[in-house]
């Protein structure tokens, strides 16, 4: 079995503006668990484990819906929580794009057939930096940090592939590696390994 999903890598520009950030909130924030720079990524549909030989028809279903998109920009800002400030789990940088959530819907329906069943949550683009164990802290610093970085600008990412990915999990963290790349906008024979 091999541990997938569909992702987007982010421009290093925009993950080195929030490793800053992650630096900063780590002296106020405490019991967090921070996604490390290169493992920063916006997940179009995570798949979980999946059987070896059912990676080429994921590959050709998630194909025929991403080659046709066009390439597009990304923006982040701002910093937010799930499920709710009183028992955060995730903390996440908000994302935002034209046509973003058009092209996770069309990967969903892509991947239904193959069994994977549609994301019943309402669709919130984000970038997750930090995961909570169990969080500890009092909820009125978390509020106090959100209302901080509000508005903060991360920039823009610029989105000209997506990327089926393998999660490994070790000890220290989750190793993300590429299983294929697929460009936005390209021919149906323009798909790449690595």
């Amino acid at each position: 079995m091999i541990r997938a999903f569909v992702g987007v890598r982010i421009d290093p520009k925009m993950t080195q503006k929030i490793s800053e950030v992650q630096s900063q909130l780590t002296r106020s924030l405490t019991g967090i668990r921070w996604v490390v720079q290169e493992n920063l990524h916006f997940t179009l549909k995570f798949l979980g484990a999946v059987e070896e030989e059912k990676i080429t028809s994921i590959i050709k279903a998630v194909g025929r819906v991403v080659r046709p998109a066009q390439p597009f920009s990304l923006t982040a800002g701002g910093i937010g929580v799930f499920p709710d400030i009183r028992k955060p789990r995730v903390l996440w940088v908000g994302l935002e794009a034209q046509g973003l959530q058009t092209l996770s819907q069309e990967v969903e329906a892509a991947l239904e057939p193959l069994g994977f069943a549609p994301e019943k949550r309402g669709f919130k683009p984000h970038l997750t930096i930090g995961r909570w164990r169990n969080f500890t802290a009092k909820a009125q610093r978390l509020k106090e940090e959100i209302d901080h970085w509000k508005d903060h600008d991360f920039g823009q990412s610029r989105v000209e592939e997506v990327v089926i990915f393998q999660s490994i999990l070790k000890p220290n963290g989750a190793v993300y590696s590429p299983l294929q790349i697929i460009p936005l906008g390209a021919q149906a024979d323009l798909v790449r390994e690595n």
